[in-house]
């Protein structure tokens, strides 16, 4: 064995022996803070969430049973509600990685990831949400969730969100997963195309209907992501718009099924006439028995024309995800284990992909894990070990 490699694992047994070592641990996230919960109240363990959590995030951040007006500056105008606390946390993700397919197969990325945050309530049913990754890989990342949240519009069971949102929340969202490997079907550009399933700027519809355990969402996008705005000071690149639609089904208390579809055309710049249509669909579930939860999803992407030429040149992708989430003592576990397995099929080659990962949580305090994971890249017959330790406070 190498002396890099040598040395990449006895950082990692450092790292290991440091951070097992008992530690008080006082610092909370912004919304246990604000209402003096713990964070296990919504996680288990942080970021997944929770059905409680869950609930919280669909009101807007709010727990109404516990809005007072001693937490709010109101001035004596009941239009006027102004947090007497501006809430704001952070998140940190460090890592030591040996990447067997990489140049550089032994790297400490410390830290992978630093980024505030914040949430709350504006007014009664209104709450907001952003945050900003001051560092990510590096670089300044910037803005990505910053959304405003209505709840219950006029009475009715009709959310609405508007801002900057991931098109694949309605999902699987992938700022809530346990796993360094990502959840990869929703990233691929094909071709030149501009739209994914990441990161874009728009609004996003949920209708409930509690008596059925039926939800029906509805997004509009831009289409084109979150990137900088224009020389002429437009976010958008094109004056179409993206609209998706997801039906999800509970059946009983331990089971949902969906559908999602997802359609919109794109152009290059100063050539109206040749466009691409891009459209997603495909099914998905969601079943928990006592500590297991097991989520899959198939969906299939079709491009008419990814690279813009003159003749419409078809691209389909297939993609697939499974995950499996074992918590051996339900929310009150300290351990988790995950396995997940992401594979992309396309009739473009070079967007193939697929590997098998298994992973293992510790909680070390309600607000720090640490993390070991094993990646198998099936595509390219190459391993990747990684070592992880995530706070926020």
């Amino acid at each position: 064995m190498s002396v890099k490699k040598w040395m990449l694992i006895l950082v990692g047994l450092i790292f290991i022996l440091t951070i097992l070592i008992p530690t008080d641990s006082s610092a909370v996230p912004a919304f246990a803070r604000r209402n003096k919960i713990s964070c296990s109240t919504c996680h288990a363990p942080f970021p997944k969430l929770k059905p409680y959590g869950d609930e919280f995030a669909g009101s807007g951040f709010i727990i109404k049973e516990n809005e007072k007006e001693r937490d709010y500056i109101t001035a004596g105008d009941d239009l006027l509600w102004l947090n007497r606390e501006f809430p704001l946390a952070a998140r940190f993700d460090a890592y030591t990685i040996y990447d067997q397919d990489n140049p550089v197969e032994a790297d400490l990325q410390i830290p992978w990831g630093l980024k505030l945050l914040s949430g709350g309530t504006l007014y009664k049913n209104i709450g907001y949400y952003f945050y900003f990754y001051m560092s990510e890989r590096g670089e300044i990342a910037g803005i990505e969730d910053a959304y405003i949240h209505f709840d219950n519009i006029f009475g009715s069971p009709i959310d609405v969100m508007v801002g900057q949102f991931q098109t694949s929340d309605p999902l699987m969202k992938r700022e809530l997963r346990l796993t360094f490997e990502d959840y990869e079907l929703y990233k691929p550009k094909i071709g030149i195309s501009q739209t994914n399933l990441t990161y874009d700027r728009g609004v996003m519809l949920v209708y409930g209907i509690e008596k059925t355990g039926t939800d029906l969402i509805g997004i509009i996008v831009n289409g084109n992501g979150k990137g900088e705005a224009g020389n002429d000071k437009k976010f958008d690149n094109d004056s179409f718009k993206n609209f998706g639609f997801r039906l999800a089904q509970g059946i009983g208390d331990h089971f949902s099924i969906g559908g999602f579809v997802y359609t919109g055309q794109e152009k290059l710049m100063g050539e109206d006439e040749i466009k691409n249509q891009v459209t997603y669909w495909g099914p998905d579930f969601n079943v928990t028995a006592g500590p297991i939860e097991l989520t899959g999803e198939y969906l299939v992407r079709k491009d008419t024309n990814p690279y813009f030429k003159f003749q419409d040149e078809e691209v389909e992708t297939r993609c697939m995800i499974a995950e499996i989430v074992v918590s051996p003592q339900l929310d009150r576990s300290r351990f988790y284990f995950t396995a997940l397995y992401n594979k992309i099929d396309s009739d473009l080659n070079v967007y193939d992909y697929q590997t098998a990962t298994l992973s293992g949580t510790y909680l070390l305090s309600r607000n720090l894990r640490f993390t070991t994971e094993f990646t198998r890249d099936l595509e390219n017959d190459a391993n990747r070990l990684v070592l992880g330790l995530i706070t926020a406070y």
